[in-house]
């Protein structure tokens, strides 16, 4: 078994950032953390040289990377190719997301998911069915001939990955009560998204099961004086979670702000909503038939409308840090910890404490990536 420690590090602990503190890794996990005066002799040391290291970013919502976009390839290899281009931006954890599409698309993107976890690909946590329960209304760039609602075969279907955790964005208009409770019965974790929803249609859908929203403020009916809408509900629930898409073009910061001072601490979590010009040289892709290119790093499409992000988690956590003015440390608990615990691995993933997984990530004083680890391994 590998056995190391990481020395020399502001290492972010559950109390905040410990500089004093050597964290050993014996293989796949966290082993302990200890002061360096009591680390061993025989202990192979990896030194940090003062970096920041927090637990591996965790990103519920990636559509496409290294020039691939996941409804284009869903395979094995696109994921491998997929999970690679978000690892040197500090992704050590992610949820392939499959837009809205056919039936038969959703099975080939749900069997390579599997796969790919059997296989060990890292990074690699379950799959994110975003569609295509969704409203014309909100569609975004989703392509609304691929809208419909599910019946007992898909809420089968959508909920049949077996070893990953499956995410399902869906419009609570759209979708009976009884079938999202299906739906949540079979453990998918539902929630809101690309819907033009009331506030009362959506506190129906969190009585159902909902249990979040999916990109905060973005293809949701907004908050209004006398119709509080889909954004005012995820606002007001206590208990649901918010995606966030921070590169200052999805949502104002001000907007982000007031989110950060409505929300519970810990409720609100990074996401990138990525596409496959992130980690590589193209910035173009096709989508639905469509030619779409990343400019100045903010990718719509023909008609306006925004498909999808050119954002990076490491980015996104800069940002945060520096158009929200958050600490670090709560930037990097909002990709990491935060995430985990939407997510239910809360017990495995999102912490530097021992019996965790040994996904990190060092940051360096400009808060760039200098090194990632998925289950103690580095690339």
């Amino acid at each position: 078994m590998n056995t190391f420690a990481f020395v020399n590090a502001n290492v972010l602990t559950a109390d905040g950032f410990r500089s004093d503190l050597a964290v050993l890794v014996k293989g796949r996990d966290i082993a302990a953390l200890v002061p360096w005066a009591e680390l061993g002799e025989d202990i192979e040391r990896r030194d940090l040289h003062g970096d920041a290291l927090l637990p591996g970013f965790i990103d519920a919502q990636v559509n496409g990377g290294g020039g691939v976009l996941f409804n284009n390839a869903p395979t094995v290899d696109a994921l491998r190719t997929i999970a690679q281009a978000h690892r040197r931006f500090g992704t050590t954890g992610l949820l392939p997301t499959l837009i809205s599409d056919d039936a038969a698309v959703m099975a080939q993107a749900i069997a390579a998911t599997r796969q790919a976890i059997a296989e060990g690909v890292p990074g690699i946590l379950g799959i994110h069915l975003e569609g295509p329960y969704l409203a014309p209304a909100r569609k975004g760039t989703h392509n609304a001939e691929k809208f419909r609602v599910p019946d007992e075969a898909e809420i089968e279907l959508a909920t049949s990955l077996e070893n990953g955790v499956t995410l399902l964005t869906l419009a609570p208009e759209r979708v009976p009560a009884e079938s999202i409770r299906a739906l949540v019965r079979r453990g998918a974790i539902v929630v809101a998204g690309h819907t033009a929803a009331s506030y009362e249609q959506t506190r129906a859908g969190l009585a159902a099961g909902v249990r979040g929203f999916t990109h905060l403020y973005n293809a949701m009916s907004p908050l209004q004086g006398r119709e509080p809408g889909v954004v005012g509900a995820a606002l007001e629930d206590p208990d649901s979670w918010c995606g966030i898409i921070v590169d200052g073009v999805h949502v104002h910061p001000a907007s982000l702000r007031v989110a950060l001072a409505a929300k519970p601490r810990g409720k609100l979590f990074l996401v990138t909503d990525a596409m496959p010009p992130v980690g590589a040289a193209d910035p173009s892709y096709e989508l639905y038939g469509e030619t779409i290119t990343a400019r100045d790093g903010v990718v719509r499409n023909a008609a306006g409308a925004l498909a999808g992000s050119a954002l990076d988690m490491a980015t996104a956590v800069r940002n945060a840090v520096e158009l929200l003015g958050l600490p670090l440390e709560e930037a990097a608990r909002m990709a990491s910890t935060y995430p985990a615990e939407f997510l239910g691995l809360q017990a495995s993933h999102g912490r530097i404490a021992a019996g965790y997984r040994a996904d990190l990530v060092a940051l360096d004083g400009d808060m760039q990536v200098t090194g990632t680890w998925i289950a103690g391994q580095a690339p």
